[in-house]
């Protein structure tokens, strides 16, 4: 980037992703969404009816992101049931199958599905494509986002005991070989603004996360060099004009969560390991700990998005205190480097979490007045 445009975007608001005021991507299932996906699994409508339903409905959305000021729109990840299988079964050598049992978030499961590889990972198409072609027909003038989960996810929600891997380091390879394949086909097809959606980073944030590391085998330190170095490699060799950024979250599922802690344990890592864009990073309660991790935030061109604002419950916070909050940011990480948006997406599964579409609309709206007011 150059020194006049870096300038420019200081001055007036950026202009490629991430936005000072930006979103995570997944919003709630509207009505006629969820009617006709529980009609086309009963039997009474076609995939072509319920794709017809999905179409209409994702065009209302992204009219209504426009309405509100969001300058990067989704399709709101309404065509999936999960906002990671969805994309993983559709990778070559993946398979969905229904799981013994569901996800224990914090006093809540979720209905139990899984993937396990097959046979060597590898990427030749995606319906996922289409989907994303569709949001970029629509979008106009806005920013089309595109979401996708990191290719971390394979590994850490992916089983592997039936896998042809028998070195692990081979089957990371691998994984990042077949997302570079897919950033370069999303690419093809218009995207220019992708986001990474990655929970694995979590178990490095509390002792009952290293306990889960040690459970798959492995050491902290190795693994967290072995998820940074399969997500540089994937986006090594990127287009120049293809921003790639990586939300990292701590579970969302109707409203509640699976891990908690800061990010200090892993800081350096991700503040200063990742070859990405941008980071959006969950800040909205004390399960995430402080901001004194961004101290090791050393590049000037990444951009770090404040995830103050919760998409939990629909309750507004305060803007003085989110404001507050941002300035305290400020201290570790330049301000010019920092975004504003809610901590997660509205429904990381079909589900959703539990507020309404209005409330939905307001926490969005409430991020971009914000915004506005701090990025003047």
């Amino acid at each position: 980037m150059s020194q006049s445009t870096d300038v420019l975007q200081q001055t007036q608001g950026r202009k490629i992703g991430p936005f000072r005021a930006d979103q995570v991507g997944s919003l709630l299932r509207s009505e006629p969404v969820k009617k006709a996906r529980l009609q086309k699994a009963n039997g009474e409508i076609t995939a072509e009816q319920l794709r017809e339903v999905e179409n209409e409905e994702i065009k209302r959305i992204v009219e209504k992101q426009k309405e509100i000021g969001l300058k990067a729109v989704t399709d709101g990840e309404f065509r999936r049931s999960w906002w990671h299988f969805d994309f993983l079964e559709g990778l070559d050598g993946v398979e969905g199958f229904v799981a013994d049992k569901g996800i224990q978030f914090h006093n809540v499961v979720t209905k139990p599905r899984g993937i396990k590889v097959t046979s060597k990972v590898d990427f030749t198409n995606h319906p996922m494509l289409e989907d994303y072609q569709f949001l970029h027909s629509i979008a106009g003038t806005h920013t089309p986002k595109m979401t996708i989960p990191s290719p971390n996810m394979l590994f850490f929600r992916g089983k592997l005991e039936e896998s042809p891997y028998e070195d692990l380091d081979e089957f990371h390879h691998d994984v990042a070989q077949a997302y570079k394949k897919a950033i370069r086909a999303f690419y093809d097809a218009g995207c220019r603004y992708l986001q990474l959606d990655d929970t694995a980073w979590s178990v490095f944030f509390s002792e009952k996360g290293h306990e889960q590391i040690k459970a798959f085998g492995r050491q902290p330190d190795e693994l967290r060099q072995s998820f940074a170095n399969t997500i540089n490699e994937a986006i090594e060799g990127r287009p120049d004009d293809l921003t790639v950024t990586m939300h990292i979250c701590r579970g969302n599922f109707q409203s509640t969560w699976v891990a908690e802690g800061g990010y200090d344990a892993a800081a350096e890592t991700i503040f200063d390991g990742l070859n990405l864009d941008g980071l959006f990073l969950e800040f909205d309660d004390e399960r995430s700990g402080g901001f004194e991790p961004l101290r090791f935030v050393k590049r000037k061109d990444l951009q770090i998005v404040l995830g103050l604002i919760t998409s939990k419950f629909g309750e507004l916070e305060n803007p003085d205190d989110i404001k507050r909050r941002i300035e305290e940011a400020s201290r570790y990480a330049d301000l010019n480097q920092l975004c504003l948006s809610p901590q997660c997406g509205f429904a990381s599964t079909e589900e959703g979490n539990l507020l309404t579409e209005e409330q939905q609309w307001e926490k969005l709206r409430h991020v971009i007045e914000i915004a506005e007011d701090v990025w003047k």
